[in-house]
């Protein structure tokens, strides 16, 4: 055994030099994998160990969670079943909560009726801040408090791991760490909170690729008008719970897409601004346990969705403000929210969109959860931000409008490509401490918004399709 023991460290030794010697990174994660296998095989020699029917249990999981075959479909599997059950779970909720913040509404605009306050006094405050404060609220509150406590779920029992092991091959052929899958997971939720946990990414190379390609993936200011649209539009003609179905789908599909558009970007940037050979990732899989389902809930439902909820609040009520500012100011017989929109106009319809849907965006920039009510506002020229409860209806003032599946289809790449929100921004920038690199995670996604839906209406309207 001594002998055998001996030879097993002398080619450890051996393994361990020439992997220092080696420059290449294809070589230097070969070596990593025979130094480990060595490792192990030393381990087995000299250790006496019982294996247990845990191990043995978390072995084969493994060999089908991050199996090169089985790992990826799995993995779109699950998102489609979190996208599914935040869809099926967040329409009742987000219904009761808009109905009772206009019911509460009510009774705002009476107390300023008996106060006899100004007009442009109960426009700014309710029609604008509170409006658009119940909106953010009643949009995200729902989907937040589904979606982030099934994947704190997923975190506990130990497959999120696993996730960022299969996604590691993948970020690396791109230039960039494995662990910008785990921060690309948490833009899910928050792009602001994704961009403080690239931390965890110690090369500065690899955290700068992680901080401008995390807003590819759609945060939870951006679901609302994913889902909406795409049950609006590309799940029009079916009904029921199958329409759920082909909703989740397509939106499944706008986040794979997003994803390849995050490992172009960051194989991109890697070869031009930011050159540099990606350094080695050794992930040490937790074994699987149970969750702990109530306090992982409650914990993920309190402290993650309530904290993304004020800070998208504490955005989103002044912008509420500034919209009815501009939809009442007139120049002329105009308002200026509609001399920027006819100003757009032009343009958007180069891109499949029109110049509404743009001046939603830009006002929109400081909460994503804003865009649609700005949108609705400017159809409806009520001057007031406004929530339509009857989706026939919505989809009924879209289509007077001159809307088209091409219009939603792009109105859906747009917005999971755009820039990022405000707050994201300003998380930037404290990050970085660079402006240059600020306006950079503004411009390269925004550029790449503009080109694809470019490329998407030309191509559309070549073939005749709409």
């Amino acid at each position: 055994m001594d002998h055998h023991l001996a030879s097993k460290y002398k080619e450890f030794d051996s393994l361990v030099l020439e992997a220092n010697s080696l420059a290449d990174c294809h070589t230097r994660d070969e070596m990593v994998g025979l130094i480990f296998r060595n490792t192990r095989q030393i381990c087995k020699a000299a250790v006496m160990a019982s294996y247990t029917d845990k191990g043995k249990k978390n072995e084969k999981l493994d060999k089908i969670f991050t199996s090169p075959i089985f790992g990826f479909p799995i993995m779109l599997a699950m998102l489609a079943v979190v996208i599914y059950l935040t869809i099926a779970g967040a329409n009742v909720p987000s219904s009761m909560l808009a109905e009772f913040f206009g019911w509460l509404e009510g009774y705002l605009t009476k107390g300023f009726d008996y106060l006899h306050s100004p007009e442009w006094l109960h426009g700014i405050l309710v029609l604008g801040l509170y409006r658009g404060t119940a909106w953010v609220v009643s949009v995200m509150l729902p989907p937040m408090a589904i979606f982030f406590p099934i994947f704190a779920l997923l975190e506990n029992y130990g497959y999120l791991p696993r996730v960022a092991f299969n996604m590691d091959r993948l970020f690396k052929k791109s230039g960039a760490h494995g662990k910008q899958s785990l921060t690309m997971a948490m833009g899910f939720g928050c792009n602001a909170a994704a961009t403080m946990s690239t931390r965890i990414i110690e090369s500065p190379r690899e955290r700068m690729l992680a901080i401008l390609t995390n807003n590819f993936v759609p945060c939870n200011g951006r679901w609302p008008t994913l889902i909406l649209l795409a049950s609006l539009f590309m799940a029009a003609g079916y009904t029921g719970g199958f329409q759920t179905l082909v909703t989740a789908g397509v939106v499944v599909g706008m986040v794979v897409f997003g994803i390849v558009v995050t490992l172009s970007v960051s194989w991109i940037l890697s070869k031009t601004a930011l050159k540099g050979i990606p350094t080695h990732y050794t992930l040490e899989l937790p074994p699987y346990r149970r969750p702990k389902i109530i306090n992982t809930i409650v914990r993920s439902s309190i402290d993650k969705s309530w904290s993304v909820l004020m800070r998208a609040v504490k955005v989103a009520a002044p912008a509420g403000i500034a919209t009815w500012v501009l939809a009442n100011i007139y120049i002329g017989d105009t308002s200026i929210l509609m001399h920027f929109v006819n100003f757009l106009d032009p343009f958007a319809q180069m891109i499949g969109l029109d110049g509404y849907i743009l001046m939603a965006f830009i006002i929109g920039l400081p909460a994503n959860e804003i865009v649609l009510p700005i949108l609705l506002m400017g159809y409806l020229s009520t001057g007031a931000l406004t929530e339509v409860d009857d989706l026939n209806s919505l989809k009924q003032i879209f289509l007077d409008h001159g809307w088209t599946w091409l219009t939603a289809l792009n109105m859906m790449l747009f917005s999971l490509l755009h820039f990022p929100c405000g707050t994201t921004l300003i998380n930037i920038y404290k990050e970085t401490k660079s402006k240059k690199w600020t306006f950079a995670a503004f411009a390269i996604p925004t550029g790449i918004a503009l080109l694809v839906t470019f490329i998407v209406a030309q191509i559309v309207r070549a073939l005749g399709l709409v």
